[in-house]
């Protein structure tokens, strides 16, 4: 092929490749996408805990566990625990798993694991590790590392900055693992409880972080908890600000209606009328001890 030929030739295929990647920053709706779909819980240590004994009202399905993301959302099933990711922000919109009490603990070490691009994403999305570098923020987990020992396969995805958020320092490493740590106790008590989490943007314009991507800093985050053990159905909400002040389970505590409120999102609204109802009314911190 003459030299003027191929000149043009490779100047048409890097002119389509950059026209492609320009559309995709439009995102485009995509209702649902699986990693590995034939991989749930195959991974997990085998145990006789009694607790899974204990008998559930109801059976949830994750991906229809939250109502009300931005349609600009893309939801990605990933093993463990499904994310409803945001590509304008560059965050998970909401994060939501079911822990028992098979799975908090287990042989999986976070340590031989580190922060990816989650391949499911379109190239022009993925936020990449350094850019949460030399920014003042951790890379916060929403699903939490000590809820995915159980699995190599969910320890990987867990990393995936897809379920990363940009998080106060002492609020990741102290006052919101307080928090996971509590949700793992009460997964051991109750055999299975479910959790939806993510970041809570006020209105306005977000400070942002990032060099490839603008990465919006979240005001604060939302955690909600259920259990379904029949005859001891119970719920209950939290909000941290993204701050290093010091905050408390307590003075976080709120009733999952009023998480709803606060985020536009309609949880857990498969469950029958009288249940949903009657967990998503409860704050009370002490009644899960």
């Amino acid at each position: 092929m003459p030299n003027v030929y191929r000149s043009v030739f490779f100047f048409f295929v890097l002119l389509c490749g950059l026209t492609s990647c320009r559309q995709h920053r439009t995102p485009k709706k995509i209702s649902f996408v699986s990693s590995k779909p034939s991989l749930q819980r195959g991974e997990m240590v085998p145990t006789s805990h009694e607790h899974r004994r204990k008998v559930h009202v109801a059976t949830l399905s994750l991906m229809n566990i939250v109502n009300g993301a931005p349609i600009e959302d893309v939801k990605l099933q990933h093993i463990g625990f499904i994310v409803s990711y945001n590509p304008l922000k560059c965050t998970p919109t909401w994060v939501a798993w079911e822990l028992t009490s098979e799975e908090t603990s287990g042989p999986i070490s976070r340590k031989d694991y580190d922060y990816t691009p989650d391949p499911m994403l379109d190239s022009c999305y993925q936020v990449e590790k350094y850019e949460y570098a030399h920014s003042g923020y951790d890379r916060g987990h929403m699903c939490p590392t000590g809820d995915m020992e159980w699995s190599s396969s969910a320890m990987n995805d867990c990393h995936y900055m897809t379920n990363i958020c940009p998080q106060a320092p002492k609020l990741n490493q102290v006052y919101w693992e307080r928090l996971e740590s509590a949700c793992r106790r009460w997964a051991d008590l109750y055999g299975s409880i479910y959790i939806v989490c993510g970041p809570v943007y006020n209105s306005g314009k977000h400070v942002t972080i990032g060099t490839k991507h603008e990465i919006a800093v979240p005001d604060g985050f939302f955690k909600v908890v259920i259990t379904l053990v029949e005859g001891a159905e119970r719920g209950i909400g939290f909000h941290y600000n993204n701050d290093d002040v010091r905050q408390t389970m307590e003075g976080a505590a709120l009733s999952i209606d009023q998480i709803e409120e606060m985020t536009g999102y309609d949880f857990f609204s498969d469950l029958p009328d009288e249940i949903e109802g009657r967990i998503e009314s409860q704050s009370k911190l002490s009644s899960w001890r």
